[in-house]
């Protein structure tokens, strides 16, 4: 795992950045690859790649990057991990090729000199972000992959493309401009990430995944749109055309050995491994499938809090006690998570508001402690249908659609009324926790005209974010426009294809990716990292995701096989932290100066009255309003940090 950025002159212009700038773009990533570094610059050109590595495999200096190819055609950085690396090696050993190391990154070279860049990228099997400077077209591919694991951001300032792993970078390059995207803060302010292609700059677009784009040197051409090498559309109308067949049986154990040799493979290291554990059916599977094949016992992490609703350590350490592994747990104190706070918008370079951010940290560096490589189990619900949302929403439109929209209207002006005084606060002291919540969510529901609706009340933050956002307009996402939603499927497939494309990207790996690369260490997705995983996924019959009000059913079959039943069935749980009530109590003075009416008003990005009432009411203690809020805080602490208010 790694960390790359470079600069491409656009247009033959005679201001040149030059060696320097590039070495300090380098710098600010330092923390994605601190063992060794390395630059390669063409003046004539105006090419210039830098390259921060974190050593993996092939720890020798025949690892170094850039790397050049063994023709000398193409200079390469490469940020993460192709699985299928000596398989591919054998197959070129075949036409030829020699090798003067082991690391995937010559393999990856070999591969463009045989089958070219669009060719070799369709049989990478990994997470990666490329940057690959082509001497003989004199053109630079950037290329990110299939599930957008590995980040990569782009956009042209002053006649010269600039392009890195993190945004940190971009601000070391003299022509950056740092003027912020109100359309991407409106995104922001419904989702809590900014989704791709957008970033919080204007001018900056994430490369989206399964995409690569080609951009010419010199002579002022226009950078072109992405183009895809894979599509995830595609993917899954194929798999759901063509599911698997035989019993259930049967399917299970083609898709536990298949699931054996993926982890076997992401075993792979040159430099102590690991994998976060929280007890749940995900992380509990993958350790599970690591340890059957591991002669010791597998090194797994855990955080715990003392906060009741928020301790998962428990149940991993029973997890871990059956498995037989290397366990380490962290108590965190509030005050240790709390201290995380003023580092996030340096971690995580632009407004990202997903709180489980601050545990997904704290569980990176307990485990870089002990480890370089973690495996997680990231993707499980998205690929096998664990969220409540999946088999909720099609109950709940049932259950309302009956009804005439005027009457859902006036049901739901009343729940609203409900929400606002003092009864719902009397529920949730007697038999509703949170009752003023649940009315409020209930009363948004009752007024949508779809079960598409339903999804997209459910997964918003803000509900018009452009009237929260000052001169602010929401563009339409492949989330909020229904016309881009893949048809003919079940509902249920229908929202976990859009999470995949969008939810799953945008907020869990981009989480996991920047707050272990924080702490330079290298998360491996097995589920994700192997699109093989994924396209067996989506061939599954959804009896074998989704079976009479319950998720992951293939995955809880293959799990039981390892761990009792008695050991994971439980109420599913948030990788979080208690936002609403530390807002109440130690984080209350920070969050007032954040969201006062004057600053506010000052900055002039939000209109301040909408903001204020939440505040207020969230400190009444009538409402939780945390998710809203975190929104805010933290683009306010953001804007802070870039010094750019």
């Amino acid at each position: 795992m790694c960390g790359i950025t470079g600069y491409l002159r656009l247009a033959n212009v005679d201001k040149d950045a030059g060696s320097q700038v590039i070495s300090q773009m380098m710098d600010a990533i330092s923390h994605r690859g601190p063992d060794d570094s390395g630059k390669w610059v063409d003046m004539q050109y105006g090419i210039a790649l830098g390259f921060r590595r974190l050593a993996i495999l092939d720890l020798s200096p025949a690892g170094h990057q850039p790397m050049i190819s063994a023709s000398g055609r193409y200079v390469m950085i490469f940020n993460g991990e192709v699985y299928n690396y000596n398989r591919l090696r054998t197959e070129l050993e075949m036409l030829g090729a020699r090798f003067r190391g082991t690391s995937d990154t010559e393999v990856m070279l070999a591969a463009m000199e045989a089958w070219g860049i669009k060719e070799s990228l369709q049989r990478f099997n990994g997470m990666f972000a490329i940057g690959v400077w082509d001497m003989v077209e004199r053109t630079l591919t950037l290329a990110r992959d299939r599930l957008g694991i590995k980040p990569l951001y782009y956009g042209v300032f002053q006649h010269t493309l600039l392009f890195a792993s993190e945004l940190k970078a971009f601000r070391r390059h003299p022509s950056f401009q740092a003027n912020i995207d109100r359309s991407a803060l409106t995104l922001y302010l419904r989702h809590n990430y900014i989704p791709a292609p957008y970033s919080i700059y204007t001018g900056v677009q994430k490369l989206l995944p399964g995409c690569f784009l080609t951009i010419r040197s010199g002579g002022g051409h226009p950078v072109s749109e992405p183009v895809p090498y894979w599509s995830a559309s595609e993917m899954i109308s194929r798999g759901i055309a063509d599911p698997f067949t035989g019993s259930d049986q049967e399917i299970l154990e083609i898709f536990q050995g298949h699931l054996l040799r993926s982890v076997k493979e992401r075993m792979v290291s040159d430099v102590p491994l690991g994998a976060f554990l929280s007890g749940g059916i995900d992380s509990s599977t993958i350790v599970a499938l690591m340890q059957a094949q591991s002669s010791r016992p597998v090194r797994t992490f855990t955080i715990g809090f003392e906060e009741e609703g928020f301790n998962e350590a428990e149940h991993a350490r029973r997890v871990a006690r059956h498995l037989g592994t290397d366990h380490t747990e962290l108590y965190v104190t509030p005050e240790h998570a709390r201290s995380v706070i003023p580092r996030l918008p340096s971690i995580y370079d632009e407004p990202f508001a997903d709180s489980s951010q601050i545990p997904t940290y704290l569980v990176s560096q307990l485990a870089r402690q002990h480890v370089t490589v973690s495996l997680s189990g990231d993707g499980g619900d998205e690929l096998f249908g664990g969220y409540n949302r999946y088999f909720l929403t099609q109950h709940i439109w049932n259950a309302i659609a009956w009804l005439p929209h005027p009457t859902r209207r006036a049901l739901s002006s009343g729940l609203k009324e409900i929400a606002a005084t003092g009864m719902a606060q009397s529920l949730s002291a007697t038999r509703l926790p949170n009752a003023a919540d649940k009315l409020d969510k209930l009363a948004d529901i009752l007024t949508s005209s779809s079960p598409s609706q339903i999804y997209l009340d459910l997964v918003s933050h803000w509900k018009i974010p452009s009237g929260v956002v000052l001169d602010g307009h929401e563009p339409t996402t492949r989330v909020t426009d229904v016309r881009q939603w893949p048809v003919g499927i079940p509902l249920p497939q229908q929202m976990m294809a859009i999470d995949l494309i969008s939810y799953l990207p945008d907020d869990i790996l981009a989480k996991v990716d920047r707050a272990s690369m924080a702490v330079s260490l290298e998360a491996r997705a097995p589920f994700l990292d192997d699109y093989e995983t994924v396209e067996m996924a989506w061939r599954l019959p959804l009896h074998l995701k989704i079976r009479r009000g319950t998720g992951k059913v293939l995955l809880r079959q293959l799990v039981y096989k390892y761990i009792p039943r008695t050991l994971l069935e439980r109420p599913k749980m948030g990788f979080g932290v208690p936002i609403d009530r530390w807002l109440r109590g130690p984080l209350r003075q920070w969050a007032n100066d954040l969201l006062s009416e004057e600053r506010l008003r000052r900055e002039g990005y939000f209109h301040a009255a909408p903001i204020q009432a939440k505040w207020q009411e969230h400190l009444s203690g009538r409402r939780n309003w945390q998710y809203y809020l975190w929104d805010v805080l933290i683009f306010q602490s953001w804007l802070d940090a870039q010094g750019v208010a």
